[in-house]
Order: C-alpha cells, then sequence, then structure tokens
C-alpha cells in the first residue's frame, strides 16, 4: 500500500468570465478564496458554486481510477453540471489548456496532474492556492506548502497482460525483452507528456540500475525494447486493450485492475503484476486553474474529492488515496476495496522535486532520440 508517510496546444475560443457566484464571507471573491473558511462554511461554498453551476474538467476519462462515478456522484449531490473535455488529454494538454485559455469561459477549472506537471505549473504561477478542509490529516511531503497542488490518489507501475492471446505474461521488465513478446508491448501515453508514462520510465530506470536521480537506463531499456521489436508505439487504451492491439501494457496498477473488471466476459483475461525489479509508485496531484471561470465550483470540487466520500470513490477503482492510511486506522475506508487492492511487496520510496525535474528535462531532450 502506498504509504502516506514516505510518500499540444488546445483551441482557444469564447468570452472572458463573469463573476457569477458573488463575492464570498467578509468580500472575499471565490477566485481569491484559500480555504473554506473565507466562504464561512461548507454550505456557502457549496450555494456560491450552485450560482455558478458548471465546472470544466479535462482530462478525466471516466474509467481512470472511477473518475466515471465520480463525476456522476458530484453532479447528483451538489445539482452542478461537469463539463468534461478532452478525457484522454495527457498532462501537458492540461497545461497547454490553461495557458491557452486564459480569461476564457471553456478554461479548465481543475487539474487532475502527473507530480512533475504539478510542480512545474506551480512554478509558472498557473494554480490558486487552496487548502481543503481536510488539509492537516494530508502529510507535508503530499503538498505543495501553499496548498497550490495537492496530491489526491496513486498507484504502482505495473504490467497489463491480455491471458487469452499471451500463453505466459510477464512479471518483471527483464521478462519484457523475450521475443515471444515481439510486437506486443505498449505504454499510456509518451512520457514526456504523459504521467503514467513517465512512471513506467522511471519503474524501468530502477529495474535496470538507475535512480531516481538517473532515469537514462529506463530511457535506453525502452530504446532496447524498441530495437527489439517488443516495444510498440501504440498509446494503450482500453479500446487498444479490447481489439487486442496492446496485449502487454506498463501502467498504473489501478487502470490495469479495472481493465480485468471492464472486460470480464469480453474475450480479454487481463491480468496483472507490479514487477518486482521495479517497484515505483507516485501520485497525481489536484490543482484550481488560477484563472478558473467557476472558481467556487472549483474549490468544492477538490472538497467533495477530499472528504471520505471521494477518498473512498477513488478506492473503488483500485487507486490508493492520499488519506487512505488515516481512513483505514479511523474506519473510514471501504475495507472491500482495500482489499481489492493489487497486492506490492515492500514501501515505495518517491523522488524529490529536484530528481523529478531532472528527469522531465531528460526524457524531453532524449525520447524521441532513443526510439529513432
Amino acid at each position: 500500500m502506498l504509504s502516506a508517510a514516505v510518500l499540444t496546444t488546445l483551441s482557444a475560443c469564447g468570452a472572458a468570465p463573469d463573476q457569477k457566484s458573488g463575492g464570498a464571507k467578509n468580500g472575499v471573491q471565490p477566485g481569491a478564496a484559500t480555504s473554506v473558511a473565507d466562504f464561512g462554511s461548507l454550505e456557502a461554498l457549496a450555494a456560491a458554486a450552485q450560482k455558478e453551476g458548471e465546472l470544466n474538467v479535462i482530462a478525466l476519462p471516466p474509467d481512470w481510477a472511477n473518475y466515471g462515478e465520480i463525476i456522476k456522484a458530484f453532479e447528483a449531490k451538489y445539482k452542478i453540471k461537469v463539463n468534461s473535455e478532452n478525457p484522454d488529454a495527457s498532462s501537458s494538454d492540461e497545461i497547454a489548456a490553461v495557458k491557452s485559455r486564459k480569461g476564457q469561459k471553456r478554461a479548465p477549472d481543475v487539474l487532475d496532474l502527473g507530480i512533475a506537471f504539478a510542480r512545474s505549473g506551480a512554478a509558472e504561477n498557473l494554480f490558486a492556492p487552496y487548502k481543503v478542509t481536510a488539509w492537516d490529516k494530508i502529510p507535508a511531503a503530499q503538498k505543495d506548502a501553499d496548498g497550490r497542488w495537492t496530491n489526491d490518489y496513486g498507484g504502482y507501475v505495473s504490467i497489463g497482460c491480455d491471458a487469452a492471446r499471451i500463453p505466459a505474461c510477464p512479471q518483471t521488465f527483464a521478462d519484457l525483452l523475450k521475443p515471444e513478446y515481439k510486437g506486443k508491448v505498449a505504454l499510456n501515453g509518451n512520457p514526456t507528456k504523459s504521467g503514467s508514462a513517465f512512471g513506467g520510465v522511471y519503474a524501468a530506470a530502477l529495474a535496470n540500475k538507475g535512480s531516481f536521480a538517473d532515469i537514462q537506463p529506463g530511457i535506453d531499456f525502452f530504446g532496447q525494447l524498441k530495437k527489439s521489436g517488443n516495444f510498440i508505439p501504440v498509446e494503450s487504451t482500453p479500446a487498444t486493450v479490447e481489439k487486442g492491439e496492446t496485449p502487454i501494457s506498463i501502467d498504473w496498477d489501478y487502470l490495469n485492475a479495472g481493465y480485468a473488471d471492464q472486460f470480464k466476459g469480453k474475450g480479454v483475461d487481463w491480468k496483472v503484476a507490479v514487477p518486482t525489479d521495479g517497484v515505483y509508485a507516485q501520485y497525481y496531484s489536484q490543482a484550481i486553474n488560477k484563472e478558473a471561470p467557476n472558481p467556487a465550483a472549483a474549490r468544492l470540487w477538490l472538497e467533495f474529492l477530499y472528504s471520505a466520500e471521494g477518498q473512498n470513490l477513488w478506492l473503488g477503482g483500485y487507486a490508493r488515496p492520499v488519506l487512505l492510511p488515516g481512513m483505514t486506522q479511523d474506519g473510514t475506508a471501504d475495507k472491500a476495496a482495500v482489499a481489492k487492492l493489487p497486492q506490492v511487496q515492500g514501501t515505495p520510496a518517491f523522488p524529490a522535486s529536484e530528481e523529478l525535474d531532472k528527469a522531465k528535462a531528460t526524457l524531453a531532450e532524449k525520447w524521441d532520440k532513443a526510439l529513432s
């Protein structure tokens, strides 16, 4: 289990947003609110968000960490319409949308980003500081001190495999080099843009004598995998899995575990293994667009996600919410969902911010060349 203790530019159009929600408590505007206290209460925040009436989200596939159910639950609870755009977008696409749609009604209100992108976005001053009610329960290592981003849920890099098409599924990164996997191994996106693919390369580095400070062995591994013909430059998605186009997919364990449920009875026998030679875990991060067109709804969304209800909804999608350790202790975690999590040996370590920055820069410089 993740331990909280150790732990394409889009088109630009539309008009500038208006302030539909009015002022929060003591004249503080919703876009400047840094906690629910600025609204006076959660009920007052909900009222301001309901006056706005909608929330813009991006890059939230319904089968990713149970986001389909999370969106439905939020809409039902607060009667706020969620506009979900470009579900298959990458973290870099999210950042691009914030920049290209600044001051527009179509801009995303909230973001769910790979940690490297959350840190770089905060450094560019793109996010609004906001500390949810559960702030003090979130370990310091899992949040920006100013509240510009907060880790939300995470998982382990895993190898998913269709046992109906692959006689012997790989269990380690070393296995992936075997000739019987020619033309069968895929990543969930490009690691220079996608947080999940970034994690896959980092895990491969750890499996090949690399480190958090040295992702190069992971890049070299995928170069070797491409040269052997095993790695295919096809983004693994539910559609490619179901069609058999990506019978082996390196992805987060919660996504691979979800595929096992999703395709049961459809001719896909999806198995999940967390490779013992490259144990890498990572949280994603939640952030609010500094220029959010629906700033109260954005803040209410975060309050919902970091409530026991929201955290358990992520858990229901096999993701490991950041508050899980505390919820396990106080009895609010869904015990049945915890029991279904993929099994992992050992406790993961996590890269420091400077190591993440270096890895991201190295990938940007060397990934395409390694696979050419």
